[in-house]
């Protein structure tokens, strides 16, 4: 094992000090116990809560900020956090109009999180994110997985929750918009957990996992590595199967790296996907292509399709700012 590391029990402390340090201005760093907190809070409005395994990012901490999350609880890689972070931090961010947690639907998040709203003196609601078609169940989850959409979903409910919508206003937007929202991804190699020092899976150097997750949970199936063409056709086949969007329809296309895929590559599959898009009368009229929900060094792609409306799309537009996502006043 090759990385940048001092020690294994002090990698998730070293790296959130480390980005609470470079994004000072944005977030605060509580260690016991951990999370990370909005600097700025807006009195009155409904705070966001996310969290998750490390080993994502910028998934969840990097999106802190005016116009997405007011806290995020991040586990050690790859693992859930606990509810103890979550009650803590709901606590920090709660300003009298309740905590929504948005939550990946994964086994040990979902869990955690309902016994830290259980437990919690707090007005709260839970938006779990279900957008990965690959496979309807796993060792993994209940039901589906949650990937990228899960950004979508925090960038459009974060900016419904700086208009001051409440808290039943903001739960339903952000189940609405993930209804609306598709995924599947596929890997060209494995990852490296710290803890575990050997690749999560073996792969052969002419091979790809379709439908892989970002934990590095079995996809669909394994395949001879095949054309960017082919690979995007794949996978954007059974997303709109998923969602059955009407043709003419606009939508949101995110191309999102798991990684270690190059930004030249993942420009290339948005090519081959907006010209396959086009040929299906679907209109990509909004895109966001980079790292930002990620399975450590796992070189691989996703793609994500949100069916746009009115209202999502003023939401997806508005001002954020946060380590990584920008724009806007």
């Amino acid at each position: 094992m090759k990385k940048f590391i001092n020690h294994v029990d002090d990698f998730l402390v070293e790296t959130l000090s480390g980005f609470a340090s470079a994004h000072s201005d944005l977030t605060a760093l509580n260690l016991q116990p951990t999370y990370l907190e909005r600097k700025v809070l807006t009195p009155g409005k409904v705070a966001l809560v996310s969290g998750g395994g490390s080993g994502h990012e910028p998934l969840h901490i990097g999106f802190i900020g005016r116009g997405m999350l007011d806290a995020a609880c991040p586990g050690e890689v790859f693992t859930s956090p606990t509810p103890d972070q979550m009650m803590a931090a709901a606590q920090a961010v709660d300003t009298g109009a309740g905590v929504l947690f948005i939550v990946k639907n994964y086994s040990g998040d979902l869990i955690n999180f309902e016994m830290a709203s259980d437990m919690s003196n707090l007005a709260t609601a839970t938006v779990l994110i279900n957008d990965d078609v690959a496979v309807e169940n796993s060792r993994y989850t209940t039901g589906r997985r949650g990937l990228a959409g899960t950004v979508i979903v925090q960038k459009l409910v974060g900016s419904l929750a700086e208009t001051g919508a409440d808290l039943e206003h903001c739960k339903a937007f952000g189940d609405r918009v993930n209804k609306n929202t598709a995924s599947m991804g596929v890997a060209l190699t494995s990852c490296i957990v710290p803890e575990a020092g050997t690749t999560t899976f073996e792969i052969g150097d002419d091979e790809v996992e379709i439908g892989v997750g970002i934990h590095g949970e079995p996809g669909r199936r394994r395949d001879k590595l095949m054309s960017a063409d082919a690979i995007t056709a794949e996978l954007l086949e059974a997303i709109c199967n998923d969602l059955q969007p009407a043709q003419g329809s606009e939508v949101l296309l995110v191309v999102n790296g798991l990684g270690a895929t190059p930004l030249s590559e993942l420009y290339l599959l948005f090519n081959c996907a907006q010209k396959w898009l086009d040929k299906k009368g679907l209109s990509v009229s909004r895109s966001l292509v980079g790292n930002y929900t990620t399975a450590l060094e796992m070189a691989g792609a996703s793609f994500t399709l949100c069916i746009l409306d009115e209202m999502t799309k003023e939401h997806w537009d508005s001002p954020v700012h946060t380590a990584a996502l920008r724009w806007g006043a």
